[in-house]
């Protein structure tokens, strides 16, 4: 009787700590029949009960080094872009940007979907017509139904008659479309990616701006400037992308007959349209910093420019203090 109870307790125990129920042969040999049930519960509160159990790991205590770490991006290769001057065009240095702005592969899909998105936004929707009851008059019923022999009429604000309403005409509304903003900020850096390829990007270095020259010569001065490099209308047109209006500039540009030699445009009224319609795109190297740093919503953290920026600056001052001590300074860059 009491080996029975003491099977039974060792079960019970077992089942409330989720523990397997230990073979009866082993421990029932190390126990007398004829023990009593207290000291077969103490026998099993010092073997079962006090057995150390293994705590499960925190994550605090795993070390840092075999927790997951960001490794850079392999694939992003170096776009390089040679500044000028302006207005003599000659070369002045070199810029360099990360492939994810400068190197996207061409998406027709992507750009056509940008442009009707911004053909969408640009349209007013204010054309409006009267219906027949929005017109002023009388409901009267200009004739009898029969009798006259002629077409039976209502009132005179039939869409039939003159001055009537109109039957099917437009009214006023919002034609605007969406688009996702990821989608649109990687329309921006395509449209680029395709002028540098085709080599119609020109970066200015500094301001695109007519300095020294009058101005009732400037028109006369910048059609010269276009034909000499073969950037006027015979040759396709160009764009200057300025960061901020350039009054010398835009001044000139608003002569008779200067629309179909070139067009300029600040970073705000600037488009991807306008990107893709002209021949080339001449940009100042702030307006193009900005128009990348403001486009690049669908790229993660490591991969947006002032990042990027922040690791080619630490290669490059590695690059001359390794220069430095080996006697080979490379000169900095003012």
């Amino acid at each position: 009787m009491a080996t029975k109870r003491l099977k039974t307790s060792a079960t019970l125990l077992c089942d409330v700590f989720h523990r397997p129920a230990p073979r009866h042969s082993a421990p029932m040999a190390t126990v007398a029949p004829s023990t009593t049930l207290a000291q077969s519960q103490a026998y099993l509160d010092a073997h079962l009960i006090s057995t150390p159990t293994a705590r499960p790991t925190s994550a605090r205590s795993i070390p840092t080094s075999t927790l997951f770490q960001a490794q850079a991006n392999p694939f992003i290769q170096t776009a390089t872009v040679t500044t000028n001057a302006f207005p003599s065009f000659e070369p002045r240095g070199f810029a360099t940007y990360p492939s994810t702005h400068l190197l996207l592969p061409l998406r027709k899909d992507i750009l056509h979907r940008a442009v009707i998105y911004e053909g969408d936004m640009t349209r007013q929707g204010t054309a409006s017509t009267k219906y027949r009851s929005e017109v002023h008059g009388s409901n009267r019923k200009i004739r009898p139904q029969k009798g006259t022999g002629k077409a039976r009429l209502g009132n005179k604000k039939s869409p039939m008659l003159r001055g009537g309403g109109v039957a099917f005409g437009p009214h006023p509304r919002d034609f605007s479309t969406g688009l996702q903003r990821k989608v649109y900020d990687l329309a921006w850096r395509t449209a680029l990616s395709y002028r540098y390829r085709q080599g119609e990007l020109i970066l200015i270095e500094g301001e695109v701006e007519l300095e020294g020259v009058h101005e009732n010569s400037a028109e006369r001065y910048l059609k010269d400037l276009l034909k000499y490099n073969r950037m006027g209308h015979e040759h396709g047109r160009t764009l200057f992308v300025t960061r901020n209006i350039r009054e010398g500039l835009y001044t000139a540009l608003e002569g008779e007959h200067m629309g179909k030699q070139a067009r300029a445009k600040d970073c705000a009224d600037v488009d991807v349209k306008d990107l893709l319609e002209l021949g080339r795109v001449v940009m100042e190297r702030s307006a193009l910093e900005y128009i990348l740093g403001k486009h690049e919503e669908d790229l993660a953290p490591g991969e947006k420019l002032n990042a990027w920026s922040a690791v080619a600056k630490r290669a490059a001052y590695e690059e001359r203090t390794r220069a430095g001590h080996n006697g080979d300074a490379l000169p900095m860059a003012a």
